[in-house]
């Protein structure tokens, strides 16, 4: 594979000039001893990236993994004296024999300025072309490695939200809210309001670009629905009497960090900066989508085998009865409510099961959010039933939310439970499978 990438990225070098202007400027930057120089060269080879249109990406990264690659005869080499001998000074040379040189070079492309955003767009440009050309995943595993280490928590500031936040980035806010649209500026002052948080993790080297900000209304019990918490119109309650702090949204403003866990840590700071600010509250929930929902009880009812299916049989059966296996329709029926009033019990049976059961490696949970809360510390609490008649929760999930809870206590346990294969529920969650 390695020679036949080599080969690809020959041809594609010979077809832009703009690239091989780019690859000699990362061999120099590389062989450049010099700090001050290698800064100056550094910002010369960035401008040289930036001016790449999507074709020239595709053949850099193609150059970038065949011409910055480990050489496979020294790593051989350096791990068989280690296996030989495993000295401290023969295990110091296998690791820098096995580090890729781009690794290097994305740390001295970083000295310069802007060189983190630039580096940023750089991912996000690779995970737009790795879905067809998989050979590129070495690269995005170095990014990925990288990014990990300079966006580390420790680096990172958390900062409140509200509505005397200078408005470019408040417009980033509404820009990039993932969950939930805002729909304007009243929407948005609406959720930076007495009763409500919002709460955005800054890196120094990118002062103006939120990485990823999360929404807390402030309220007198657990949530089980949108309405309430989004709605313009509803009179601002007392914050100071809230018991319950309810994680409505969660929205990652850099593509290029996805992968990249942040998400934790802002949780457990959240909780940290509200506990202080309001003693009274007690509990600290989420109000989730549950987004892989519809696909995978649509995939179910067309393959309709396995023993998960038998087991589900009699829910499958009603859910097929009223609805067939397309739900895309239901986000544009005016009765959709009506349609799926009759199928409580079974679609809620339904997406329990979808919660509760992992992926076929038998590893995670399979729905993307349900890894990142569970994976937090959290627990799967608690199913609401039309929680999200939105044409997108309908479309993803039927309407159905979902609870996940944040014990302070349980965080650790919890999150150890999961890493090792144990999706952490609620009595309440686990009978609506169990006694069927």
């Amino acid at each position: 594979m390695f020679e036949s990438v080599q080969k690809r990225a020959a041809v594609m070098a010979r077809d832009g000039l703009k690239v091989r202007r780019l690859i000699a400027g990362c061999k120099k930057l590389l062989s450049e001893r010099g700090e001050a120089a290698g800064v100056s060269l550094a910002r010369t080879t960035l401008d040289l990236y930036r001016d790449l249109d999507k074709k020239d990406q595709a053949r850099f990264f193609t150059a970038f993994l065949a011409e910055f690659s480990p050489d496979p005869i020294r790593v051989l080499a350096a791990s068989k004296a280690y296996a030989v001998e495993p000295s401290a000074a023969n295990l110091e040379k296998l690791c820098i024999a096995a580090e890729p040189p781009r690794q290097e070079l994305l740390r001295r492309l970083n000295r310069a300025p802007g060189g983190t955003a630039t580096i940023l767009r750089m991912r996000e440009h690779l995970l737009e072309l790795k879905p067809e050309r998989r050979e590129l995943d070495a690269v995005d595993w170095d990014l990925r490695h990288l990014l990990s280490s300079w966006f580390n928590p420790g680096f990172l500031q958390i900062v409140r939200v509200d509505w005397r936040t200078p408005a470019y980035l408040l417009e980033q806010i509404i820009e990039h809210e993932a969950v939930h649209e805002i729909k304007g500026w009243s929407d948005l002052r609406r959720r930076l309001d007495v009763d409500r948080r919002c709460f955005a993790f800054f890196h120094p080297a990118l002062p103006d670009e939120p990485l990823i900000f999360v929404e807390v209304a402030l309220m007198d019990g657990m949530a089980d629905a949108v309405p309430p918490v989004l709605d313009v119109q509803f009179t601002s309650n007392d914050s100071s009497r809230a018991t319950t702090a309810v994680f409505y949204s969660i929205s990652n403003c850099q593509p290029g960090l996805r992968g990249v866990s942040l998400g934790n840590f802002l949780i457990k700071n959240v909780v940290d900066v509200l506990s202080r600010e309001f003693p009274r509250l007690k509990v600290f929930c989420t109000l989730s989508p549950v987004p892989g929902f519809a696909a995978w009880l649509a995939a179910l009812l067309k393959n309709n085998e396995g023993e998960q299916s038998k087991a589900l049989a009699p829910a499958l059966k009603a859910v097929a009865t009223r609805l067939g296996a397309d739900f895309a329709k239901l986000a544009g029926e005016p009765d959709s409510v009506a349609l799926l009033a009759p199928l409580k019990e079974p679609l809620t049976q339904l997406c329990a099961a979808y919660l509760l059961h992992s992926t076929d490696g038998g590893e995670t949970a399979q729905d993307s959010v349900a890894r990142f809360h569970l994976n937090n510390g959290a627990r799967l609490e608690r199913i609401n039933w039309l929680a999200d008649t939105s044409k997108k929760g309908l479309r993803e999930s039927l309407g159905l939310m979902v609870n996940y809870l944040y014990e302070p206590r349980a965080i650790e346990g919890n999150h150890d439970k999961f890493v090792r294969g144990e999706i952490v529920a609620s009595r309440r969650v686990r009978s609506l499978v169990s006694s069927r």
